[in-house]
């Protein structure tokens, strides 16, 4: 709680190895978003921004209230978003 308002966090009951995959997604998102707002290229930004949704609702930071749903719901909800991240680097998914 900060100034009485709830902040989201990283759901607690993700695997580390899914948490640290999705936060280097994370970190690359947003560096790129950085990066592109620098060259104005407004598509780049964009692709960038979707990374960053993609992370973190993975790791439970948007989207539904990973402290209502199942850990099942939760896992399932992590490992979509990463196989979709790592669709955007052409990746194959890792066992996570």
């Amino acid at each position: 709680m900060v100034n009485g308002r709830r902040w989201r966090r990283t759901d607690p009951s993700l695997p580390a190895g899914m948490v640290e995959r999705l936060k280097s997604h994370l970190g690359r998102g947003r560096s790129g978003v950085g990066t592109a707002k620098r060259r104005g290229d407004d598509s780049a930004v964009a692709a960038s921004r979707k990374r960053v949704g993609l992370a973190k609702h993975g790791l439970g930071e948007r989207g539904p209230r990973w402290w209502e749903e199942s850990e099942a719901a939760r896992l399932e909800r992590a490992r979509q978003a990463l196989e979709e991240l790592d669709g955007l680097d052409g990746a194959a998914p890792e066992g996570a």
